[in-house]
């Protein structure tokens, strides 16, 4: 589910619960108005939330650590990117296809990923996949060209052992590259678990309906209990925003793949 999506199902339910409870309240024996009643709902609604803010604070938490290690990766696969086009330039001219294909996939992959910023100049694929989606990065084209540089590779025919070295150095960053784009691919699906999400807003509804049972009728209090909503609906938007670092408002930089760009066209 998109962010947007996530942030509103949480909001709506929380909201219904609240009403819920209201209508529920006069329907109620007085029995169960009691202070005592009230009371042993209080100590309820106070162990949820703290069970609630600890659950949201690891999620929190897990999403910004997790977005994180993707920017961390990136970088690190940017400079990879570096290394190995300068291991190809030490080659010789027997790899400037190669090297052609690897500014070409940069650039698509900057292109695809981040659609919403300027586009890289130059003559490559555009539009590879769904904007800011997964799909983006592990389109078959984008592993088409990195495979293709790897297959120029193997084909090279080496003249003295200088050379070899170079080209054993260079099929060994290639498979790193590879082994690298396809960790941040993996890294950009939702880690979050579905059954625990909707445990938490199963307990967030709790409280939000023994707000509803439990608040006085007015103004103030229904403004307070609305902010509450819209509050916990936005912190469930930034982890699930986090959680997805290739999409939505907070997303990872491009200036690493773009910097790499700049010294692959060197």
């Amino acid at each position: 589910m998109s962010e947007v999506g996530s942030t509103l199902l949480v909001f709506t339910l929380l909201l219904l619960a609240t009403g819920l409870g209201v209508w529920v309240r006069p329907l109620l024996p007085d029995e169960h108005k009691a202070h005592e009643t009230v009371q042993l709902i209080q100590l309820v609604i106070g162990m949820l939330v703290t069970f609630a803010a600890l659950v949201l604070g690891l999620m929190t938490a897990s999403a910004s650590s997790s977005f994180d290690t993707s920017s961390n990766d990136l970088r690190a696969y940017a400079a990879d990117l570096i290394e190995f086009d300068n291991t190809l330039r030490e080659y010789g001219s027997g790899t400037d296809e190669s090297r052609r294909l690897l500014r070409v996939y940069t650039a698509a992959a900057i292109a695809s990923t981040w659609p919403d910023e300027p586009a890289p100049a130059g003559d490559y694929p555009k539009h590879l996949g769904s904007p800011g989606s997964t799909s983006s990065l592990e389109n078959a084209q984008l592993g088409a060209m990195l495979n293709a540089v790897g297959r120029q590779l193997r084909q090279l025919q080496t003249h003295d052992p200088l050379q070899q070295r170079t080209l054993d150095d260079a099929l060994a960053q290639y498979r790193r590259v590879v082994d690298a784009r396809w960790k941040i691919i993996e890294e950009a699906h939702s880690s979050i678990s579905q059954p625990f999400f909707k445990t938490l807003t199963f307990w967030l509804c709790v409280i939000f309906l023994s707000f509803g049972l439990i608040a006085p009728r007015n103004a103030l209090a229904r403004v307070t209990i609305l902010l509450g909503a819209v509050s916990i609906a936005s912190a469930i938007y930034v982890i699930v925003d986090l959680d997805t670092p290739f999409s939505g408002p907070i997303m990872i930089s491009s200036a690493p793949m773009r910097d790499a760009l700049v010294h692959l066209g060197g």
